[in-house]
């Protein structure tokens, strides 16, 4: 690490005191924001909670200290917890742990490979879509929790929203969310009532995590198992996580290194499968939460992990009388302050294609609960929606010079798998001149589809005795007709 890195690290650790007690504080925010997610995406997945917990415990200490973007929360989420469910319904939880190491690994390799270039394949109408996704998401997730209750759950619901939106008017030195729960566990004490509580969502650890390994017999039958599912772990983990950090750069208005959020997040994952944890990646509602109340640096990702091993060992009694009522307030925030609605607006003001391609990620993510499946339909809607856009921008103007009889054929725009049909339907292979000239000074011909149809094309041409002379390729086109055509006797213009 050189020195300009080392600095920049620092910083992002230490900016200043002011700095280190928001991060505290919005870290500890984080936390709680955790403790309910986290449990039921335990469930979701077939394992108990401390499992989960560990597990987001471990990550988030590691990835503090190895992630690239700071301020990021991660842990055991629900896109990584949806894959390994079927994993141990059928193997059991060893099997798991075995497949969250070997995602780890993969993770590792695909940072080292700088596989996070992908994300450039991912337009800003897929991201609004996602966040809209994880917003509508994080609501709904806490229905459940408001069903067959009191009437006292819905008041404290009540009470914790007004004290969250109220609380920044008369300080804003500690997080209002941070106050809600004070205040609705006090009032729950003071005052019992039938509502639920922290300890009703499932058993919390009541130990530290102690360093194990997967009790898995080690054989190509186990790998043959285990891969496939840590591969999707590891894919659906770091899709969430790179988009989950392009959000907080958009917020933030910062950049963050994404090959290193990547390998990061395997050593996390590798980690925690050696602690008896579940893979995760980052976690945007918690991320969010963490950013809208000013954490910034590596600091408040380390809090949110610590303090989660702090209040669920040696706090333990008391975090279990915290009203689930005041966690609900607490991501109903969180869900109304991640919904772009600005985006609405836009419907009407941006191309309707973009309008679209973040409606279909929406829809696909709500209606499947899958972050990856939005994201690909998104990516798969916006490279179509391009290809055709570019593809009418292809155009080709024919002229003949009666004296030389001569016809040439002027291509404008770019010619790829998507153009060469339409490009290949503008000639007359039955032309009438006795000389054919295709200049292609101002097109460029991208992938081997584009080559085959001017090959086409020009052998068409000839085997009706027309001659055929192609001028004007660049010189990246002229490369792929010598090596995919030399057919083509092209006298390139350059």
């Amino acid at each position: 690490m050189n020195n300009t890195a080392l600095s920049r690290y620092r910083a992002e650790w230490f900016s200043g005191v002011g700095e280190a007690r928001r991060d505290i504080l919005a870290g500890m925010v984080g936390t709680f924001a955790l403790i309910p997610e986290v449990i039921a995406f335990s469930f979701v997945a077939g394992i108990d909670p401390e499992v989960g917990l560990f597990a987001s415990f471990i990550i988030g200490i590691v990835i503090a200290i190895a992630g690239g973007r700071p301020a990021m929360i991660s842990g055991a989420a629900g896109s990584v917890a949806l894959v390994a469910a079927a994993l141990v319904h059928s193997y059991g939880l060893q099997y798991l742990l075995a497949a969250t190491l070997m995602a780890g690994l993969f993770q590792i390799a695909f940072g080292l490979m700088k596989l996070d270039v992908l994300m450039r394949f991912v337009s800003r109408s897929v991201r609004t879509g996602f966040v809209n996704a994880l917003a509508i998401l994080i609501s709904s997730a806490q229905v459940p929790q408001m069903l067959d209750v009191s009437w006292h759950t819905y008041a404290m619901i009540g009470l914790g929203l007004i004290i969250i939106y109220l609380a920044p008017r008369i300080t804003t030195a500690v997080p209002s969310p941070l106050i809600c729960i004070v205040v609705l566990t006090g009032i729950s004490i003071a005052f019992p009532m039938p509502i639920h509580t922290v300890a009703d969502l499932g058993r919390l650890p009541a130990a530290l995590p102690s360093l194990t390994f997967p009790t898995v017999p080690l054989d190509w039958q186990t790998i043959r198992i285990v891969a496939p599912f840590a591969l999707a772990m590891a894919a659906v983990g770091l899709l969430e996580s790179m988009m989950t950090a392009s959000v907080v750069d958009d917020f933030t208005e910062t950049t963050s290194s994404k090959a290193r959020e990547c390998t990061g997040l395997g050593l996390a994952n590798m980690a925690a499968g050696l602690f008896g944890g579940i893979a995760g990646c980052g976690m945007i509602g918690q991320t969010v939460g963490n950013v809208r109340y000013r954490g910034r640096g590596r600091l408040s990702t380390l809090v949110a992990g610590v303090f989660l091993l702090v209040v669920m060992v040696p706090l333990r009694p008391w975090v279990a009388q915290v009203p689930v009522a005041a966690l609900v307030a607490i991501m109903i925030m969180v869900s109304v302050s991640t919904f772009s609605w600005g985006s609405i607006r836009d419907l009407s003001r941006h191309p309707k294609v973009s309008g679209a391609v973040m409606i279909a990620t929406v829809i696909v993510t709500v209606a499947t609960h899958d972050l990856s499946a939005g994201v690909a339909v998104g990516v798969l809607l916006s490279g179509v929606f391009f290809a055709a856009k570019v593809t009418r921008l292809m155009d080709v103007q024919a002229t003949y010079d009666e004296a030389a009889d001569v016809r040439t054929y002027r291509v404008t725009g770019q010619i790829f798998f998507a153009s060469a049909a339409i490009f290949a339907d503008r000639f007359d292979l039955r032309d009438t001149a006795a000389k054919v000239c295709i200049d292609l000074t101002a097109a460029h011909l991208w992938d081997i589809t584009a080559v085959g149809a001017l090959e086409e094309v020009v052998t068409r041409m000839r085997n009706h005795g027309i001659i055929v002379q192609v001028i004007g390729l660049n010189e990246a086109s002229a490369v792929l007709v010598d090596r995919l055509a030399p057919g083509v006797e092209a006298a390139a213009a350059l």
